[in-house]
């Protein structure tokens, strides 16, 4: 018996539909599995909310939670988590723009709660004045 490979996990990420295997997965090392399993519609919010507290690196950060913040299955409390990830990278400088842009459509936050994210260290000018459009259109 062969041992599964990264390559093994990540088709099993993008193609699986079994939530306990997606949820075993979300325990790779692999940023390119969590990304697949992001993009999974078959994983559960618990696999999503575990995934919001995995990190390596700012571009594979930054993907991961744009890719949960649009998630399907994202329920309040993964978007939470997501908002205070996100949060977390504008603080320390970093520019997780697509995430804050993506939390902005979802319904499930509040605006005030999306708002807040412009007002932090790391947010640009350009990103308050989008997250300012993109919010308009949500009322």
């Amino acid at each position: 018996m062969s041992v599964p490979t990264p390559a093994d996990h990540l088709e099993l990420a993008h193609t699986e539909d079994d939530s306990s295997v997606l949820h075993r997965l979300a325990r790779s090392p692999y940023p390119f599995v969590w990304h697949a399993l992001a993009a999974n519609p078959h994983t559960a919010p618990a696999t999503l909310l575990e995934l919001s507290t995995a990190r390596d690196s700012a571009w594979n950060d930054n993907r991961l939670l744009r890719l949960l913040a649009g998630h399907p299955r994202a329920d309040r409390a993964v978007l939470r988590a997501v908002r205070d990830a996100t949060a977390a990278q504008l603080a320390e400088g970093e520019r997780p723009y697509a995430a804050v842009l993506a939390l902005t459509g979802r319904t499930e936050l509040t605006t005030d709660e999306v708002r807040q994210l412009g007002a932090l260290r790391g947010a640009s000018a350009r990103l308050r004045n989008r997250l300012d459009r993109h919010l308009a259109l949500r009322a």
